[in-house]
């Protein structure tokens, strides 16, 4: 089967790229190969390849800038997704597309289900939902919400990015690591998510819309320190609220989502607590804190 990923460039995507690739021809496409706010050239990449499913991992991830960028964070978050929806309806391809915790206020006591109703409240978050029914329009689209991304490919030897990674970094320089101690997340082990991809194309479960997280629920502190039990270092917190910060845009809470569904349809995610496990393992495996912090030091 021939899979088409757009923003390989990206962590996610490229983690797909890496599950895909010995059972399955990849073509990945990077953000200088495709520009997805073009339309023209979207369905000429997508014409010209003619993939079975096409992997959308290309976004404006800018929370805060976005506020300032709005029509750019619509047109990569949103009309690049309609863009790619038309485009696997033209080759009867299927979508497979990535969203966010965000399009929810944050209100929930209880982890969020797929039947909740959204209500971002930012411009970010706002983008993400556009995309989100553009996706969910193709006749085969499937929107897979993920959450606090961690980890990446393992052939990867990019650096690390993301707020886990920060914390990993503070954590091992012995610095202060800064975590909100009133938002709750599901986390998400990339790893994880690209076998929940891979499985979703090779068995086409009902098309629509999943929580693609970790299992279970968790502050950032008590991600924190987990993962400065997990490094054992000592775990160097400067707790905050959200309150307290100077940040644009609004952030929900309480985000935590509920996987039942994914789980019914055959992918069983792991506890966030076994994949947190798994990823100290992948980044110390003997190594010293040097090497962690700075990958390309192991190379020489």
């Amino acid at each position: 089967m021939r899979l088409a990923v757009v923003g390989a460039g990206g962590q996610l995507a490229a983690a797909v790229v890496h599950e895909c690739r010995a059972a399955h021809d990849v073509v990945a496409f990077i953000r200088s190969e495709l520009d997805v706010t073009d339309d023209a050239a979207v369905a000429a990449a997508m014409e010209r390849t003619r993939p079975q499913v096409i992997v959308n991992g290309a976004a404006f991830t800018d929370v805060d800038g976005a506020e300032d960028r709005p029509v750019e964070a619509l047109n990569v978050n949103a009309f690049a997704v309609r863009a790619l929806a038309r485009a696997a309806a033209a080759l009867d391809a299927a979508l497979v597309h990535f969203s966010t915790d965000f399009v929810f206020d944050g209100h929930a006591s209880a982890p969020y289900t797929e039947s909740d109703a959204p209500n971002p409240r930012s411009v970010y978050a706002a983008s993400k939902l556009l995309g989100e029914w553009f996706a969910l329009d193709a006749p085969q689209g499937y929107v897979l919400r993920v959450e606090t991304l961690f980890g990446r490919a393992p052939d990867s030897e990019a650096p690390a990015r993301g707020s886990v990674a920060g914390i990993v970094a503070a954590l091992l320089a012995g610095t202060p690591a800064r975590v909100f101690e009133d938002r709750t997340i599901s986390p998400t082990y990339i790893p994880d998510a690209a076998r929940a991809v891979r499985y979703i194309i090779d068995e086409r479960p009902p098309a629509g819309l999943y929580h693609c997280v970790n299992s279970g629920r968790c502050t950032w502190v008590e991600l924190a320190q987990a993962l400065a039990d997990g490094l054992g270092v000592e775990p160097r917190l400067q707790r905050t609220k959200m309150a307290e910060t100077m940040l644009r845009a609004a952030r929900p809470l309480y985000c935590a989502l509920a996987n039942d569904k994914l789980r019914a349809a055959g992918v069983d995610m792991p506890a966030w607590q076994d994949a947190l496990t798994r990823y100290v393992r992948s980044l110390t495996q003997g190594r010293p804190p040097a090497q962690i912090l700075h990958p390309e030091k192991a190379r020489g």
